[in-house]
């Protein structure tokens, strides 16, 4: 399921334009969508995650920097219209579009059944994507660029993003709010969208720690359509805000970003240890909160097979990936 090309655009006439997709990956792309969105209906899972495992997570962020820089500048200028034409070219759609698509449909279609599968099979839940997550840690490490510093330097770097992750999560409450005012809702989108793009950062993790996760998928199953307008406006709102800054990071500082997304992705499996003591004062509808960990309780070996299923899933993609890219290589016209 890995894209086979890494450079997501070519330069035409001086100016850079985003290569050609061959739309024949339309439905593979529609497929990372869906899997993206249904991770991020997942407490304590990324979709940036899955974007990395899936080989798309480059192309994204890219694609994403120039859709927001095109209405940047189409308000800032100068040359208003010029420049929003020359951004959009350089933004992927073939690629951009389907992901789209894939995430709204899972949000659409299973935000219910997720939902209700991590409230009432939690261990089973945490177990499945722990496995998960686990072996993609392995997918920003082989990400990394040449090292120019003292590994002691990296191994901090990673150790102290894993511990700063490792207790916000175990911050996170378990309380749902009811009714929250239109500003909270709109901040927490905005916060939450942010935590898409980055691997390890769970956004249902947070809108869980603010009380709005089960709020939230309610409102998208009983298509509470005020509630559903007022989120999609925070998550573009923090969206335009974030996503050039991590652009940026990924360009000028790409192997630092990506031991912190390495220490991230680590500490959010603090979310995702099977057997945890439901939070204090949670409601019935919350209990898969972060809790108290706990030794391992019946079910074991269901939640142990699952972390397995997960492992060997992320695995087969991460070799597709590599045979996908050898034969890539070996397809390049050799220069002289």
């Amino acid at each position: 399921m890995a894209d086979s090309n890494p450079q997501a655009s070519t330069v035409v006439g001086g100016a850079s334009v985003a290569r050609r997709r061959n739309p024949l990956l339309l439905p593979v792309d529609l497929l990372r969508g869906f899997l993206i969105g249904m991770a991020e209906l997942v407490p304590g899972v990324s979709g940036g995650t899955v974007a990395l495992v899936t080989g798309v997570y480059d192309q994204l962020i890219e694609s994403a920097s120039h859709v927001v820089s095109a209405l940047r500048k189409l308000v800032t200028g100068p040359d208003r219209m010029s420049a929003l034409r020359t951004e959009l070219r350089r933004t992927d759609w073939l690629l951009v579009l389907p992901v789209i698509v894939g995430m709204g449909l899972a949000v659409v279609t299973v935000a219910g059944v997720m939902e209700s599968f991590v409230t009432d099979h939690p261990e089973h839940a945490r177990g499945l994507f722990f496995g998960l997550v686990v072996m993609s840690l392995v997918v920003p490490v082989r990400m990394l660029p040449a090292a120019t510093r003292p590994v002691a330097v990296d191994v901090a770097i990673v150790a102290v993003a894993a511990v700063g992750a490792f207790v916000l999560v175990g911050m996170a409450g378990g309380s749902a709010s009811a009714d929250p005012p239109l500003v909270v809702i709109f901040l927490a989108a905005a916060v939450a969208i942010c935590a898409l793009v980055v691997p390890g950062v769970s956004g249902s993790f947070f809108l869980l720690s603010v009380g709005l996760y089960t709020t939230t998928l309610d409102a998208v199953h009983d298509r509470d359509l005020g509630y559903i307008a007022v989120f999609g406006l925070g998550a573009f709102f923090g969206l335009a805000s974030f996503v050039q800054l991590l652009q940026y990071l990924l360009t000028h500082a790409r192997r630092a970003t990506l031991l912190v997304m390495t220490g991230l992705m680590l500490g959010s499996l603090r979310a995702l240890w099977p057997w945890q003591a439901a939070p204090e004062g949670a409601a019935a509808d919350e209990a898969h909160g972060p809790g108290a960990l706990l030794a391992p309780y019946d079910p074991v070996l269901a939640p142990i097979a699952l972390a397995l299923v997960g492992a060997v899933v992320v695995a087969a993609l991460l070799l597709v990936e590599t045979v996908n890219a050898g034969r890539h290589d070996d397809a390049e016209p050799q220069a002289g």
